[in-house]
């Protein structure tokens, strides 16, 4: 058992208690509205008249009935059944007995209430152990201190406390008061992984039922008495900014309460790192019902005009920062342009090992490849909404939102109200992928209702949603492999930007297994906003090296697979450097777990592309079966290899790569927003293809690398690596090889 002291946690949230009837509270609070994991089962549960909070993740009945909290926001990766797995495991109790609520924001009790990064499990991981293992352990000194018998002598198993010297039982709602009262223990023990009951295991999806069966619990679905629905208007275009407007029909029109003007953020206010940089002043509609509301927006007249160039002062995490935002009205076909003109000036050097000036001078053969991508938009199913209910006293929302903790500094400031007048409840998210660790659109509801003086809820239509920004960037990459003589690879360089970032990782592979190596970034700014995407920068830079790596290995005559694993081995006996930021004998672990799931070497009939990627902490292989159908790519199977340390929830994971795989599929073929003279082009889904359900492959399997590696993160780090296992299998199946996203354009496979 490993033992781990419980100072953090009884300093952060660990506070006891005893409610009235008896039982026992914990404070550590991840709790909001009851949801049961199973229906049939909870039929059993009879619920406890006495709820008792041993920590604020854990709340025991005095019948036994446990509840579990989550403390992270909720968007379909399952951490809401996931994270109070690794609780009952910890506390030892019947997952049938457990019933799981979703915490709203409170971070006096949370230490992370952020869903992002592929994080939460990988983060929550020890906390969550601690807390079951802490509450367990108050109520093991209970049930010894009642019986009057040694703590060591007394076990626990599945929600029941033993003394087998005596044969005494009791169950942890009949000690729950008692344990209520014990000191917080300074040090607890952990279980070993081999003693895990319900990590490691599947277990549905606690929220299933109520999804589908269409029980209101997305912010979307949200109602209030006396509630007014909100909507906005921002500038058509991204470098300009309101001039004046007239609203006198829109105010005439039936529904129809108000027309004005918002500021959402103060000109001298520091933003913080997830306020977005997009529009600030806004135009509001607000009326009864959606449909006059839209009806409104449609007779609004507005005169807009550029622009300037201005800065902002960001609190980029402690860091004071100047964000410079230029002027203009920019153009797809301009910023691909730009983009070539600044790949081919020399880049801001972010590594460099040995002389690969030199090894390039030298070479007898050098391969040079370049590969692009455009803008994307998030397009979550559940368009941008939330509730708002703001007096002078305070403010109440609910709506969905990835990170809490980092839009309340700014609610507080522009509401002018203390933070712990603000409370946000966590909606479950209709999808986020980033889009929804900006908290713009909660800013936007509290400041129309502040002015109203009335409960509102503001809803995007999806036009707005696609044409407020905070999308993937644009990138471009050059790779350029030099050879020797002897066709052995001397040398590797790779230059990569975009708009406004560069997407650019320095220290991954293959950096570390080739002797001569350079990594080059450039930027281009940009008042075109762009934010946190599905594994950012990864989702492209991954299918660049990846697609170049493939296509290396032919001209060295390679195997792909093979190729990367001579790479890794050399990463791993002799490396280069000693920045690398991966483990060289677990990416190679992932590459052969794929290899032979997917029978690589025995199927030479089929188009096939292979990638691997490591991000997000985390490692995966991929091979991809597709045929060619009319002009266009059929995907038959994919084939997935995961080393994520331990999985908490199997059925989980595989579905979260699953989803990953589908939309990374859709990305690639399809995904691409366009702009002219700052205006977005595509602006719903006529236009903005994304992949349908008859497109997905009819096979997936997900593999994991058994380890007793701490668990990382399983929502991202399938998305990336795709886009290469489907471009590698393009050129398989048609001889092209591809450059630039979307593969598809027009119906046609493009080179």
């Amino acid at each position: 058992m490993a033992t781990v002291k419980t100072t953090l946690g009884r300093r952060s949230f660990l506070k006891s208690s005893v409610l009235a009837g008896g039982g026992m509270m914990l404070s550590f609070s991840w709790f909001a509205g009851c949801e049961i994991p199973n229906r049939k089962e909870a039929a059993t549960i009879e619920m406890p008249e006495e709820w008792f909070e041993l920590n604020s993740y854990i709340k025991i009945g005095d019948n036994g009935v446990v509840t579990l909290f989550n403390p992270n926001p909720e968007f379909g990766q399952n951490v809401k059944t996931s994270m109070p797995m690794i609780l009952a495991d910890e506390l030892d109790v019947d997952w049938k007995n457990v019933i799981v609520e979703q915490a709203n924001f409170y971070p006096k009790r949370y230490d992370r209430q952020f869903t992002g990064g592929s994080q939460s499990i990988r983060q929550g991981w020890n906390i969550l152990r601690t807390a079951g293992a802490t509450a367990k352990r108050m109520l093991v000194t209970a049930a010894a201190q009642h019986w009057q018998v040694p703590v060591n002598e007394v076990t626990a198993k599945a929600g029941i406390l033993y003394h087998t010297a005596t044969n005494k039982e009791i169950s942890y709602g009949e000690i729950a008061s008692l344990a209520a009262i014990q000191p917080i223990p300074e040090e607890v023990e952990l279980k070993e992984i081999k003693d895990f009951k319900i990590i490691g295991t599947s277990k549905k999806n606690v929220a299933g039922t109520e999804i589908v069966t269409g029980k209101p619990m997305f912010g979307i679905d949200y109602q209030a008495e006396g509630m007014l629905i909100a909507m906005i208007i921002h500038p058509p275009a991204f470098g300009m900014k309101l001039k004046k407007f007239d609203a006198t029909k829109a105010k005439s029109m039936p529904g129809i309460k108000d027309v004005f003007k918002i500021d959402t953020l103060k000109s001298d206010y520091a933003r913080n790192y997830f306020d977005t940089t997009t529009f600030t002043e806004l135009i509001t509609v607000v009326g009864n019902s959606t449909w006059e509301v839209m009806q409104a927006k449609k007779e609004v007249v507005v005169d807009w005009e550029q622009a300037p160039e201005h800065t902002f002062q960001m609190d980029a995490r402690g860091n004071k920062i100047a964000i410079n935002v230029p002027a203009g009205l920019e153009s797809t076909t301009v910023h691909q342009t730009k983009m070539n003109q600044y790949n081919k000036k020399p880049g801001n050097i972010l590594r460099k090992d040995g002389d690969p000036e030199k090894a390039f001078k030298n070479a007898a053969k050098i391969l040079e490849r370049t590969y692009s991508a455009p803008f994307l938009a998030h397009n979550t199913m559940e368009p941008v909404n939330c509730f708002a209910n703001v007096s002078a006293e305070k403010a109440e929302l609910y709506g969905p939102i990835q990170a809490p903790e980092f839009i309340i500094g700014t609610l507080s400031e522009r509401l002018k109200l203390p933070k712990d007048k603000i409370q946000i409840n966590l909606a479950r998210m209709g999808g986020g992928f980033g889009l929804r660790a900006y908290g713009h659109h909660m800013i936007e509801a509290a400041v129309i209702s502040q002015e109203m003086k009335a409960p509102i809820k503001m809803v995007y239509t999806r036009e707005d949603d696609m044409s407020y920004g905070i999308y993937r960037p644009s990138y471009t990459a050059t790779y350029k492999a030099a050879m020797d003589e002897n066709n052995n690879l001397i040398a590797f360089h790779v230059k990569a930007g975009g708009i406004p970032e560069s997407p650019l990782a320095p220290n991954r592979f293959p950096a570390g297994a080739i002797e001569n190596y350079l990594a080059e970034a450039w930027e281009i700014p940009s008042n075109i906003t762009i934010g946190a995407f599905r594994a950012p920068r990864s989702n492209f830079i991954a299918g660049a090296e990846q697609s170049f790596l493939d296509e290396l290995a032919e001209e060295l005559g390679k195997d792909p697979i093979e190729f990367r694993l001579e790479l890794l081995e050399r990463a791993k006996n002799n490396p280069v450097g000693e920045n690398n930021d991966y483990d060289p004998e677990r990416y190679a672990g992932v590459i052969k777990l794929v290899k032979s799931k997917s029978n690589w070497d025995e199927i030479n009939d089929k188009s096939r592309g292979f990638s691997a990627y490591f991000c997000h902490n985390t490692y995966v292989a991929q091979v991809l079966d597709l045929e060619i159908e009319n002009d266009k790519p059929k995907v038959n199977n994919v084939y997935a290899a995961v080393d994520c340390g331990i999985v908490v929830n199997k059925d989980a994971a595989k579905n979260m790569g699953e989803g990953a795989i589908i939309d990374g599929i859709g990305n690639s073929l399809y995904g691409e927003q366009t702009f002219k003279d700052g205006v977005p082009q595509k602006l719903n889904f006529d236009r903005y293809q994304l992949i349908r359900m008859s497109e997905a492959p009819k096979s997936i399997e997900v593999h994991f690398v058994e380890n007793e590696h701490n668990p990382t993160g399983m929502g991202e780090p399938l998305f990336p690596p795709i886009f290469a296992a489907m471009a590698n299998a393009l050129y398989r199946a048609t001889g092209q090889r591809h450059y630039q996203q979307p593969f598809i354009i027009e119906k046609k496979i493009i080179g």
